[in-house]
C-alpha cells in the first residue's frame, strides 16, 4: 500500500514552527517500512533537516532477522532509502537494528555514518545517545536526548522513533513530533498497538 503523500501532508499539515524556524533541525526516524519511503522523501523536502538519524530497521517490513532468504529484496529497498537520506544534503547517522544487515549498510552507504548501539554523538551542542533498542542505551554519561526505536517503550529523556518522527531543534532543545502515515504500524507488522 502506497500513501498519497501530498494529500496526507495537506490534511495533517506540518507544524508551522518546523517550516519557519531558523534553527538547524535534527530529524529522527526508526523502523521504516518501505511503503513510507515516498512520505519520508516528501517530509525531508518540506522540512529540510540538516541532520537525519535513523535508529534501525531501515526496511522494517522485511524481517531479515527471521527471514534471511529476503536479503536480495532487502538490499534493493535499503539502497532506495539510503539514496533518499544521502541525497538530502543532510548529515546522516544510522544505528543498525535487529532487522538490518550492517555489512550491507556499510557497503551501500556513500555518506552515512554507521554507528554502534549505545554511541553518543554531539550535534550543534546537544548530546544524543543512539540505539535501536532502549536496553542498548548506556546510562553512564550525561545526555540531552536518547534516540531509539524497536518497540513502544518510553524512557526518561527518550525519543522513540516508532511513536513519531522526531525533529529536534538543538539551540532551544525543543522537540517537534510528526505522526507517521496511518497504516505504518500495520506495515511494520504490528496488528494492534496495545497499551497506548
Amino acid at each position: 500500500m502506497r500513501f498519497n503523500l501530498p494529500s496526507f501532508l495537506r490534511r495533517r499539515g506540518l507544524p508551522k514552527v518546523l517550516l519557519e524556524t531558523s534553527e538547524p533541525k535534527i530529524m529522527h526516524i526508526s523502523d521504516t517500512p518501505d511503503n513510507i519511503y515516498p512520505f519520508i522523501l516528501n517530509l525531508i523536502e518540506k522540512s529540510r533537516p540538516e541532520y537525519i538519524i535513523h535508529t534501525g530497521d531501515l526496511v522494517d517490513n522485511i524481517k531479515l532477522e527471521r527471514r534471511p532468504e529476503l536479503k536480495d529484496r532487502y538490499k534493493k529497498r535499503v539502497q532506495e532509502l539510503l539514496d533518499i537520506l544521502e541525497n538530502s544534503n543532510a548529515r546522516v547517522y544510522i544505528v543498525p537494528g535487529n532487522e538490518d544487515d550492517p555489512e550491507i549498510l556499510r557497503k551501500f552507504s556513500r555518506r552515512a555514518k554507521i554507528l554502534k548501539p549505545g554511541d553518543i554523538i554531539e550535534i550543534e551542542g546537544i548530546r544524543l545517545a543512539l540505539a535501536h533498542e532502549p536496553r542498548e542505551l548506556k546510562n553512564n554519561k550525561p545526555i540531552d536526548f536518547a534516540l531509539y526505536g524497536h518497540n513502544f517503550k518510553v524512557i526518561e529523556k527518550g525519543l522513540n522513533g516508532i511513536l513519531n518522527i522526531n525533529f529536534i531543534l538543538p539551540q532551544s532543545k525543543r522537540v517537534i513530533k510528526v505522526k507517521y502515515p496511518d497504516g505504518t504500524n500495520f506495515e511494520r507488522g504490528y496488528k494492534v498497538m496495545r497499551g497506548l
